[in-house]
């Protein structure tokens, strides 16, 4: 595995309160805040060489932008990466026009590469339940092995994770952020905190709280009533990592026979995908998913048209 770039220091006083603005402001995800930071820098060190001198953000005008475009794409950047840094320098000029540094965002009308649609993948009912079973399956063959001091925290933990995630569409960010008391046992709810540190609340299956309740069970002097819902370790108390459960997640796909470089996200795919396959409407799935605009939950009207298209094939006698 490669390691991470090393962190360049940031001088320039503004682009360090933008970064903290998303921070605290925004509430923005630790991978926002990262991806955002390195293309800013990008852009510092391109201005640098090319102008000899630190960007006056004030005095750009579209033509920096547009000559900052091409050098991307000699140095064979890729569609996302453009977009990225684009996005990246969109919002900071937000925040400069909002703070009175500048009166209007020269980045307009910049024609980018367009990113080709993608539909986003996800499993069969049947396949999701064979990987939400996977991590009880591999604690029970292990239980009946000869193996050594089984401890099934974790195989629990990884259970009630995965159903979490699939019960509630979540990002793997706000299944790692949940704390106990955000559970509502009796309503069957949890509240969760989305990008933007936007709350919403989530009908939660039974199978997940029953995931939920034998997990917790297992933590035993670790089962307090308030803190994260989910432990790395239960000696440390500290919430789980998203890494940790892409890392777990591997091993559980290959279990089921799937491939194993899919990602936590394609649970939230499926659950979205399942919802509308079944009759679920568009609104109700975008306030679930906590979508800001319909236009990003439209993605999985994509995936039910070609379902409906395929039953009208096949079914139609004139089709």
């Amino acid at each position: 595995m490669s390691e991470a770039p090393p962190e360049i220091e940031i001088k320039d006083e503004l682009l360090l309160q933008f970064l903290q603005h998303l921070a605290i402001d925004r509430g923005a995800s630790t991978y926002t805040q990262r991806n955002y930071r390195h293309a800013l820098t990008d852009f510092c060190q391109w201005h640098q060489q090319d102008r000899a001198s630190a960007p006056d953000w004030p005095k750009l005008q579209r033509d920096d932008f547009r000559s900052f475009l091409r050098y991307l794409g000699r140095k064979n950047f890729g569609r996302a990466s453009i977009q990225l840094h684009f996005s990246a320098l969109r919002t900071f000029y937000k925040f400069l026009v909002r703070r009175g540094e500048v009166e209007v965002t020269p980045i307009r009308n910049i024609s980018l590469p367009k990113q080709p649609k993608r539909l986003p993948k996800f499993l069969t009912p049947e396949q999701t339940q064979s990987l939400l079973e996977a991590p009880l399956r591999e604690l029970d063959a292990l239980q009946k092995s000869d193996a050594k001091d089984i401890d099934p925290v974790d195989f629990l933990r990884d259970a009630a994770v995965q159903e979490v995630i699939y019960s509630c569409g979540l990002r793997i960010s706000e299944a790692c952020g949940i704390n106990v008391e955000d559970i509502d046992w009796n309503e069957q709810l949890i509240r969760v905190r989305g990008k933007g540190k936007k709350e919403r609340q989530l009908p939660v299956g039974t199978p997940a709280l029953e995931a939920i309740r034998r997990y917790r069970l297992s933590l035993g002097d670790a089962n307090t009533a308030d803190g994260p819902l989910f432990f790395s370790k239960p000696a440390s108390q500290k919430p789980l990592q998203p890494r940790l459960v892409q890392l777990r997640l591997k091993r559980y796909l290959a279990a089921s026979g799937l491939d194993p470089a899919l990602t936590p996200h394609k649970l939230r795919h499926s659950y979205a995908t399942h919802l509308l396959n079944n009759g679920a409407d568009l609104r109700s799935v975008q306030e679930l998913l906590g979508h800001a605009h319909l236009v990003t939950t439209q993605v999985y009207t994509h995936l039910t048209t070609d379902r409906l298209k395929k039953a009208y094939e096949s079914a139609h006698p004139r089709a």
